[in-house]
């Protein structure tokens, strides 16, 4: 599978190809039809990077820059707390100083964290393109310890 582009710069996963039209599929709505060929030209982009595409961008990068839940838990709270100095981190959560510089640097050079100064002292807010994600995957992902789902 190839990624390709139509003339007015859409871009789209292609299936099948014949001899005066490709079928395409529309990563973001999951249509599928049928391009002429001299509307198309192939990109230098993966297939599953184009798949990707499909989420919205602070989801994509949220998913693509936490890769553990205990940073995905420090976004949370800072999520429910607000914004939090840099010494109530290391004395509310379990993290060494280093381990949590480390991911406070990854998580802003990602655009989900923003420094603040919090009573004269360096600290972190989420972002809102950090914000939007979260509250997308949290209206959109029901919790598998959810009472409420069972039937």
């Amino acid at each position: 599978m190839n990624t390709v582009e139509d003339n007015t710069g859409k871009r789209y996963l292609l299936l099948k190809r014949s001899d005066d039209a490709s079928l395409v599929r529309d990563p973001e709505t999951g249509n599928e039809c049928y391009i002429r060929n001299d509307r198309l030209e192939a990109v230098d982009q993966s297939a599953l990077e184009t798949a990707a595409r499909s989420v919205p961008d602070p989801v994509l990068t949220l998913l693509t820059n936490v890769h553990d839940a205990e940073t995905l838990g420090l976004l949370i709270e800072l999520a429910e707390r607000g914004p939090l100095g840099v010494r109530t981190l290391l004395d509310a959560y379990d993290f060494c100083e280093s381990d949590l510089h480390g991911r406070l640097t990854v998580l802003s050079t990602a655009g989900l964290l923003e420094e603040t100064e919090l009573a004269g002292e360096r600290g972190y807010q989420l972002t809102e393109d950090c914000e939007v994600a979260l509250e997308t995957l949290r209206t959109e992902t029901p919790r598998l310890d959810d009472p409420s789902d069972d039937p």
